[in-house]
């Protein structure tokens, strides 16, 4: 497993997971249809993004990791989200990626003293993901957040490196 920016030649791999409806069911993102579509989210969302990866096995695309840090009064934090094609589920490639990230975030950003994920309720498998990376789950956030037509119960991780509490 390696990380590295997307590149235009990535979009037929890419297309592998943002075409897919198991794999944005309970992302924010929506499914995309077409390849001109998934081509636009490619160029105009994901590429210019600083901090937004390829998950890759053997040099090839098969999901993505983003971290966002935050600005002004939010510096001290960053929130991370991910994706992977669903022939790639339950292998832990994006706990290992998850590491990885966290790893850099912190180097990176000597501000930085969280990392944040929001996952879904119903996402358990996702949840379970970041207890593996070293998330701490610290609670659900109720009617948090609106997407794809509902609002949705939250869940808050978070990495916090050398925390005594946790």
């Amino acid at each position: 497993m390696s990380l590295r920016p997307f590149k235009l030649t990535d979009i037929d791999d890419f297309m592998a997971w943002v075409t897919d409806d198991r794999v944005s069911a309970l992302t924010h993102w929506d499914t995309c249809t077409t390849k001109v579509e998934a081509l636009n989210y490619l160029t105009k969302t994901i590429i210019p993004h600083p901090w937004f990866m390829a998950i890759c096995l053997n040099g090839k695309p098969i999901g993505s990791i983003f971290v966002m840090p935050g600005t002004g009064k939010h510096k001290c934090r960053a929130e991370v989200g991910y994706a992977l094609a669903f022939k790639y589920w339950g292998r832990g490639i994006v706990t290992r990626a998850m590491k990885v990230v966290v790893h850099r975030a912190f180097e990176e950003w000597p501000q930085l003293e969280r990392i944040e994920a929001l996952v879904a309720l119903e996402n358990v498998s996702s949840q379970r993901v970041l207890e593996k990376a070293g998330f701490f789950k610290e609670g659900v956030l109720v009617k948090y957040y609106n997407m794809k037509g509902k609002t949705w119960d939250m869940v808050m991780y978070s990495y916090v490196p050398n925390d005594p509490r946790l």
